[in-house]
């Protein structure tokens, strides 16, 4: 939190629990990252900034390596009816392992760090020369893709979804402009990108940028927080661990 923000805060006395931007899918994973901030003691705010769109696509079968990087990625090869043949399958998260292995897909490499660099430190001293499939969404992270091809694989993407901003999304610009949210919890860039997108469409994105100086502004791992920092927010928390549950709790606890 900024020192405006801060001095403010040690100022005015509380007026109840702090309020919550989550900008999670509108599926389960929406309606788990509310109960968690309930849990935690939080109002959230629930305004999704992420749709899928399916692309019909599969991975290929001709991969040494299977690389997934979310859960919607896991169902859907699943729906799509993928079966692997032989590859090494691996996982950027435990959240994305825990969806291949409930759509029953064996989990071989999880790495320590669950983002695209940590997933590259993990398997930079095994790829040379391997053939790597990356099954993602439209709007993966070029680290993945350039540090594997650094450390010599051959490296092919498919995509598997595109994700879009949901009609009616920015409900949440709309109370930052008017300086109604303690905190806010961007999962992603695109999260990022899509709420200064609605805030635009709706007029407010100066004010709700504004607003957002005087709110903790959370981010789930740095490429987030490099898109949240050129669009002009200041980021005041970046948990150790890349998942939602982290991010939550960093945000709540300063």
């Amino acid at each position: 939190m900024s020192e405006r923000s801060e001095t403010a805060a040690d100022s005015a006395p509380s007026t109840g629990p702090p309020t919550v931007a989550v900008f999670r899918p509108d599926d389960e994973r929406l309606e788990e990252a509310v109960s968690l901030l309930e849990d935690l003691g939080a109002n959230p705010v629930p305004d999704p900034m992420l749709a899928v769109e399916p692309a019909d696509a599969t991975p290929r079968t001709d991969a040494d390596y299977v690389v997934f990087t979310s859960k919607t990625g896991a169902e859907l090869v699943s729906e799509a009816g993928w079966e692997p043949t032989g590859e090494t399958v691996c996982a950027i998260g435990p959240a994305t392992a825990d969806a291949l292995r409930e759509e029953g897909y064996a989990v071989d490499i999880v790495p320590e760090e669950f983002t695209s660099s940590g997933l590259v430190d993990t398997l930079a001293a095994e790829v040379d020369g391997a053939r790597i499939e990356v099954a993602r969404s439209d709007h993966g992270s070029p680290v993945l893709l350039e540090g594997l091809e650094a450390a010599g694989a051959y490296v092919h993407e498919t995509v598997l979804y595109r994700l879009v901003r949901p009609d009616g999304s920015g409900d949440s610009a709309e109370l930052a402009a008017a300086g109604d949210l303690d905190a806010v919890c961007f999962t992603s860039s695109l999260t990022v990108e899509h709420f200064l997108e609605a805030a635009a469409e709706r007029g407010v994105r100066d004010d709700a940028l504004t607003g957002l100086a005087d709110a903790t502004v959370g981010v789930i791992g740095e490429p987030t927080a490099e898109t949240a920092s050129s669009q002009g927010l200041a980021v005041d928390v970046v948990p150790e661990e890349a998942t939602f549950e982290a991010l939550a709790r960093a945000v709540l606890t300063g």
